[in-house]
């Protein structure tokens, strides 16, 4: 593999990933494990041996987070390790922090990670049933 730097230097303006708009000064990046969807090397989930991504679960119930091993990653299939967090909200992304953070996997990249996670657990709580509606009737 080559290291990093040069990676980010061939695939920076060319990238099939690449997410150009007219008016939008930086691109977006549409690339797996990128946390904030920037084109930058410091979110990117190519060039870096290690990353991390946070996407819903296939059944919408909790997130998956997803590690690249850094021993591994001239073996793609292998390097990917993927996590369900289904503990509920408070656990999981208590669980997300200690990963990144106090296991120091990818310190720089924990507030990332917690807005993602939590955003994708706030998007999953049911809404509050609304006062002056009544439940459709169930047809038989």
């Amino acid at each position: 593999m080559v290291s990093s730097d040069i990676a980010w230097a061939v695939i920076r303006n060319n990238s099939s990933f690449l997410l150009k708009k007219r008016g939008v000064k930086k691109p977006f990046s549409t690339e797996p494990c990128n946390l904030t969807n920037r084109n930058s090397q410091r979110y990117n989930g190519l060039v870096n041996d290690k990353v991390v991504g946070i996407a819903a679960a296939a059944d919408n119930k909790g997130f998956v987070m997803t590690t690249k091993r850094s021993k591994n990653s001239y073996r793609p299939a292998k390097a990917i390790i993927s996590t369900t967090m289904k503990a509920g909200p408070g656990r999981s992304l208590h669980k997300v922090k200690a990963a990144l953070g106090k296991q120091r996997y990818r310190k720089d990249l924990t507030k990332a990670a917690m807005r993602r996670a939590a955003a994708i657990a706030r998007s999953q709580k049911p809404l509050p049933a609304r006062k002056g509606v009544k439940a459709p009737a169930k047809k038989e």
